[in-house]
């Protein structure tokens, strides 16, 4: 799941950070977020009550340094895919994990 981050930073299909997941989550543009269990309680109160009244697939994902580590991080609380097709193979990868 990590590499698919990595790459979708790359290609910018993917949003870093929390205030970038909440901006694409208004926009309507944001089909899945990863959210790292360890992230600040502040972090997770700003998101998921967004990504859940607007309907976005959640995944709860690895810590936010891991998550961070794939984005080119220290570390992140959060990232948003925009795009379908890498939004289906991120949470393929997840639900068999």
């Amino acid at each position: 799941m990590l590499g698919l981050v990595g790459l979708g930073v790359r290609s910018r299909r993917v949003v870093v950070g929390v205030e970038m997941v909440r901006a694409a989550a208004k926009k309507g543009t944001l089909v899945l977020a990863i959210v790292a269990p360890d992230a600040s309680r502040h972090s997770r109160e700003k998101v998921l009550p967004l990504l859940a009244a607007k309907g976005v697939q959640v995944i709860e994902g690895p810590s936010a340094a891991a998550l961070g580590a794939a984005a080119g991080r220290e570390t992140t609380a959060a990232v948003g895919v925009i795009d379908r097709d890498l939004a289906k193979g991120i949470s393929g990868i997840a639900e068999r994990g």
